[in-house]
């Protein structure tokens, strides 16, 4: 802290405060703290790799070459080598002593210490003995290689095949899984001419059940150890953040269901509307065996929180295929465009004879007959391009949508839209009627490629599949039992887990 006194003058204060008037000594520049000063930017050795051809460049180039200049007038040169005594090999007692103190390499044999000689005590022996048992593993390559798989692990061709005989009994051969760690105890042989006999036998054969054989007084015996798993799902939630992939990922979801929930998720949505600040729900399949092994299965259930709008999305699988369910058993949408009426097709695309007009004419669409006062809904989203009366066509709108495509509605009874409107997917654009030359309450829907009328049914109709009735209910059953599953825990009822999912 410093005081500024009457006088103008500043003192310390504190311990280390100085009277006024105390002397304060000031250490004189020396040459190179002058140099530094006069020159700040000066560097001896400057970069060469910037400035190339500037007068510093040139100024760094001349003193990497005479600091190189001086390395070589410092060192001793090639000419007058640095001479080193070797010692003299050894001989004698002395080589014996320092190779029985050193060690040898395995190429040698490995005979190093020193070696004593044999005392009366040594007995000689006739033959090398053997270890009484034998316990090591064997990796299974394939199921139905499992007796030569013991055969190469010693145990003779006919125990072998006895034991692949007996796992035979409880489990297929060929649901064994290669990698199956096989742990064999071989016992002790009467003869070395003879293989070792099986003692006992231990591996996985299922990820709900473990083989034991064990060599009794009968023979080999099979004892099946089976392991309970718990099959309650694995729940995770989180915020979709910047990326919904790598949000899902640190969560801990495994890579496979988060590509399956992205897929799911986009047959309803964007991925790109999806907001950050989105919470994700995924459900996947997990047996959690008692020995603690975890595997992970299919996707069940996709949820999406985003917002004002919520996605509930269920695995399905019936007869072999899998389909996506919303909450209310709403399939997804499966084709290019949606039906715009329902009704059936009385006439379609070609060359016919026109029911007014008496001649044969060109059909530039087809025909829905349906109801009077159906509605018409447009096929997909787009602009409405013209909506008003139009000759023959009778009341007719025009949609334009993406990709040069387009789509027309005649015979309507009322308009429900007016020209330069955004219409959605299955909005109503007006209803079905019989104004301009018809002969009857029907649709008359074109199609427009680039302005070119083509056939309708070269594109596909979207049809969107409802669950009902018994599936329905069993569906709704499934939700709720997915939605029981606590996050990243179990279910208050084990005993829901062994149901088995449709």
């Amino acid at each position: 802290m410093f005081l500024r006194n009457d006088h103008g003058f500043e003192q310390a204060g504190g311990t280390n405060a100085r009277s006024f008037g105390t002397t304060v000594a000031i250490r004189k520049a020396g040459p190179i703290e002058r140099f530094r000063t006069r020159y700040p930017d000066f560097e001896l050795a400057p970069d060469l790799g910037s400035r190339i051809g500037s007068r510093e460049w040139f100024r760094g180039a001349a003193t990497c070459a005479g600091m190189c200049a001086l390395v070589m007038l410092l060192s001793p040169g090639f000419e007058r080598p640095i001479y080193g005594s070797v010692p003299n090999p050894m001989t004698g007692s002395d080589a014996d002593l320092a190779r029985a103190q050193a060690i040898a390499p395995l190429a040698k044999g490995a005979a190093s210490g020193s070696h004593l000689a044999a005392t009366g005590l040594v007995v000689p022996l006739t033959d090398t003995p053997e270890r009484p048992i034998i316990q090591h593993s064997v990796t299974l390559g394939s199921g139905s290689a499992l007796a030569s798989a013991l055969a190469r692990s010693g145990v003779g061709q006919t125990e072998a095949a006895r034991v692949a005989a007996l796992v035979a009994g409880a489990v297929n051969l060929g649901d064994l899984k290669s990698g199956t760690q096989l742990d064999l105890t071989l016992g002790r042989r009467t003869d070395k001419s003879q293989p070792r006999p099986l003692e006992k036998l231990a591996f996985r054969a299922r990820f709900d059940l473990s083989l034991e054989l064990v060599r009794t007084a009968a023979g080999l015996a099979l004892n099946e150890i089976p392991i309970a798993v718990d099959h309650t799902p694995l729940r995770i939630r989180g915020r979709v953040g910047d990326s919904l992939y790598r949000s899902a990922r640190a969560a801990g979801a495994p890579a496979r269901a988060v590509e399956a929930y992205i897929r799911s998720i986009a047959t309803r949505m964007p991925i790109g509307r999806v907001a950050a600040d989105g919470q994700f729900d995924i459900i996947v399949e997990q047996a959690k065996a008692a020995t603690g092994e975890v595997q992970l299965g299919n996707l069940l259930y996709a949820g999406l929180n985003n917002g004002n709008s919520k996605l509930q999305l269920v695995r399905w699988e019936e007869g072999g295929k899998v389909s996506w369910y919303d909450g209310s058993g709403t399939g997804e949408r499966k084709g290019q465009m949606a039906m715009p009426a329902s009704g059936r097709i009385s006439s379609g695309f070609g060359l016919r004879r026109h029911p007014v007009l008496g001649f044969a004419r060109m059909h530039k669409g087809m025909d829905i007959a349906a109801a009077y006062g159906s509605p018409i809904r447009a096929a997909n989203d787009g602009t409405v391009a013209f909506a008003g009366r139009s000759g023959g066509y009778g009341n007719f709108v025009r949609l334009n949508h993406n990709g040069g495509m387009g789509t027309g509605y005649g015979h309507m009874s009322r308009i429900a839209v007016r020209a330069g409107q955004r219409v959605s997917r299955g909005q109503v654009i007006g209803y079905v009627g019989s104004t301009g030359l018809s002969t009857g309450p029907h649709l008359h829907y074109e199609l427009y490629r680039n302005g070119v009328a083509i056939n309708p049914r070269s594109i596909s109709f979207s049809v969107v599949q409802q669950l009902g009735g018994s599936d329905l209910r069993e569906f709704k059953a499934k939700l709720a039992r997915l939605l029981s599953v606590p996050v990243g825990g179990t279910r208050a009822k084990p005993a829901e887990d062994t149901k088995p999912e449709k």
